[in-house]
């Protein structure tokens, strides 16, 4: 695979808006977790290495648990995320494949009954900024750094 562009180079002022919305994602005052399990599993569903790449090594500087970023791909099938982490999945899976879900009523009440309507709004945002990230990353093929493979012992 090789990269079609520089996103980065290609036009700055496209660049701006995602700039300043990723901003408010930052400084929305969500929970750590909940961001990195956001552009984390939205990543996976979009297929985005960059991303992936990017939002794991972050999840692990954050102190997340091994465990808790493996076992993201398969969260329904696992007891490691709690009640307000699945509702949080189901959405992300839910908003992330729209055409396919349509957004189901079950996954906007699970949703709702673990988070405030301020919530939902900054975590759907959220949602929605990772996207345009994979958007870009997968649609011109930015490539993720290769870390130094370390020597077995």
């Amino acid at each position: 695979m090789h990269p079609r562009l520089d996103i980065m180079k290609a036009s700055p002022a496209a660049l701006k808006p995602v700039y300043a919305l990723e901003q408010f994602v930052q400084t929305s005052g969500l929970e750590r977790r909940f961001i990195h399990l956001i552009k984390l599993r939205a990543s996976q569903i979009n297929g985005c290495a960059y991303c992936v790449d990017m939002h794991v090594k972050e999840a692990r500087h954050d102190g997340l648990s091994e465990q808790w970023i493996n076992l993201m791909c398969v969260w329904w099938e696992s007891p490691v995320y709690d009640a307000r982490e699945r509702a949080l999945l189901g959405w992300v899976d839910a908003v992330t494949n729209i055409a396919q879900t349509g957004i189901p009523d079950s996954d906007f009440e699970t949703l709702k009954a673990h988070f405030s309507e301020e919530e939902m709004m900054k975590i759907t945002v959220t949602i929605g900024a990772i996207n345009i990230w994979n958007r870009l990353a997968v649609g011109f093929r930015s490539q993720h750094p290769v870390d130094k493979t370390a020597k077995a012992a």
